[in-house]
């Protein structure tokens, strides 16, 4: 069904109540042109993360996959026999920089945190085994 309706001082034609909803219109209202320019400049990127979150193929982020490695590499460390272990295990403890770093910056105490963190992987790789 087709509308003429007028949104503030524009006149519109919306299509409406149709069967097939491939395709969508947005209405950007600001307060002056700067703002609405801005919208219309962010709506693409809120899109594709709408997009991209809608995929399920998200890596998550604040240091958890340096964590997991971390302890994963540790665990594997502990299985060799030779000098290499000490150096998969420093390079293992060096990737935990990066979640203590970030615990610092958002003003956490990181110490607790990144213990919570490496005790929540090592639980969940040793489930499993």
């Amino acid at each position: 069904m087709l509308v003429q309706e007028r949104i503030c001082d524009d006149e519109l034609i919306l299509i409406k109540n149709t069967k097939a909803y491939t395709s969508a219109s947005f209405i950007l209202r600001g307060a002056n042109d700067f703002m609405c320019g801005e919208m219309e400049r962010s709506l693409p990127d809120a899109l594709c993360v709408a997009r991209v979150l809608e995929s399920k193929s998200v890596v998550p982020g604040r240091g958890v996959v340096e964590a997991a490695l971390s302890v994963y590499l540790e665990n594997y460390a502990t299985s060799m026999g030779s000098r290499e272990q000490l150096a998969i295990a420093e390079f293992a403890r060096s990737l935990l920089v990066i979640p203590n770093t970030l615990a610092v910056n958002a003003a956490q105490d990181s110490t607790d945190l990144v213990a919570k963190l490496r005790a929540f992987h090592n639980e969940a790789q040793n489930a499993k085994i």
